[in-house]
């Protein structure tokens, strides 16, 4: 079965479409709040106050909104999230230069923002053949490099033909209507909540998941990191479009290599195929140590790319197979949180190295990070079984 015959199930479109629509909001944030900030007059430290209480906002709330998910159904979390998350981008855009309805706003925008990413993926099960699962968890995969592709792209359409408020108007109607293409979908209608043990700790009371999770704290440093390595690289060489050419190759090699990977049945059990992926990974990042010549650094983009989103596409699989029965939802929604404070962490430290050791040093950040996702898999591999999920001795509240 391929990619098209995948797409032609019932579906099966809709929900990558309403996904891709109602998650592009997020893309565009990381641009379209800086610029109408900027726009507003508000100075470059309060800026990055707002992005990074946005970010935190976010990564709080979503294992909040995936806990609600798995006890009371996707349509009843997903439709007053969307709602809650427009209408801080509303505030944004209504007074943009407003300190305080600023902070209101993309917290509000923030915490809100509608669980998409985690509600489809515990859809794919019952939707595909298990065969065939790998190719939609990859396709998944892709539509996410698209939205870190397409959302700049987006919000500088809005910026050329109106203004940055625009783009904050716009965010709101695209993560309303992804909303409501999704929401309506027959799939998530029927989708109920399965029995479940209540735990404090949802589904991190399973060892596996939390080795899991825990790993992939050091592949979003490494993210972190490339992000700000290439805004530096930029400005040490000649290359057209700069930091944004590179990080959209980066995320084309992505694309690739998340239909390469679904495209046909690899041999290897899960855990060993994502230690694979994260030694290649960590291999490419490592070439960024010699700091290459722009021709070269587009090549490194692209092998790098090309390792990333199959290792996501397998980080998918192996939180649906490890999380407990009927914490799905909030074991992927951990998954986002995690990955985005491993980001903000390798962002930070970076920013601080390429200041005083220079770029070749603050690569080693990024290999540091994959590496220590390498270490955790290895020294938890024996909890990555399935069977290894379940708790012994469950406390219940």
């Amino acid at each position: 079965m391929g990619y098209l015959t995948l797409l032609r199930l019932p579906d099966i479109t809709r929900l990558l479409a309403g996904s891709l629509i109602g998650r592009l909001p997020g893309g565009m944030s990381i641009l379209m709040i800086p610029l109408a900030l900027r726009h507003s007059g508000l100075d470059y430290g309060f800026v990055g106050i707002a992005s990074g209480t946005l970010a935190v906002a976010a990564a709080a709330g979503g294992p909040v909104l995936g806990r609600l998910v798995d006890r009371v159904g996707q349509v009843r979390v997903l439709v007053p999230a969307a709602a809650g998350s427009g209408l801080g981008f509303a505030i944004l855009a209504l007074a943009p230069g407003n300190r305080v309805t600023v902070l209101a706003g993309v917290v509000l925008a923030g915490a809100a923002a509608p669980p998409l990413e985690p509600c489809i993926r515990i859809l794919w099960p019952s939707l595909v053949p298990a065969e065939r699962l790998a190719s939609a968890y990859s396709l998944d995969s892709a539509a996410q490099e698209l939205i870190f592709v397409s959302g700049p792209l987006v919000v500088a359409g809005c910026v050329a033909w109106a203004s940055p408020a625009a783009a904050l108007w716009l965010g709101a109607v695209l993560g309303a209507a992804g909303v409501l293409v999704v929401a309506t979908a027959r799939p998530v209608r029927r989708w109920r909540p399965e029995p479940r043990e209540a735990h404090w700790l949802g589904p991190l009371r399973s060892p596996g998941l939390v080795v899991l999770l825990t790993s992939l704290i050091g592949l979003g440093i490494a993210i972190g990191t490339l992000n700000v390595v290439l805004v530096d690289y930029a400005e040490h060489h000649e290359l057209p479009g700069g930091a944004g050419t590179l990080l959209a190759v980066n995320a084309f090699g992505s694309l690739l290599g998340a239909l390469a990977y679904g495209a046909r049945r690899w041999r290897g059990s899960a855990p060993n195929q994502l230690l694979v992926l994260r030694i290649g990974l960590g291999m490419s990042y490592a070439l960024l140590l010699f700091v290459p010549e722009p021709l070269l650094m587009i090549a490194v983009m692209v092998v790098s790319g090309l390792c990333f989103a199959p290792s996501l596409t397998v980080l998918f699989m192996l939180t649906g197979e490890l999380a407990p029965t009927g914490t799905a939802t909030e074991a992927f929604a951990w998954l986002i949180t995690l990955f985005s404070v491993g980001a903000a962490t390798g962002s930070a430290i970076t920013g601080f190295v390429v200041d005083h050791a220079g770029l070749s040093a603050a690569a080693v950040t990024a290999v540091a990070g994959v590496g220590a996702a390498l270490l955790i898999q290895l020294a938890g591999r024996r909890f990555l079984a399935p069977e290894q999920a379940a708790v012994e001795t469950p406390v219940f509240i």
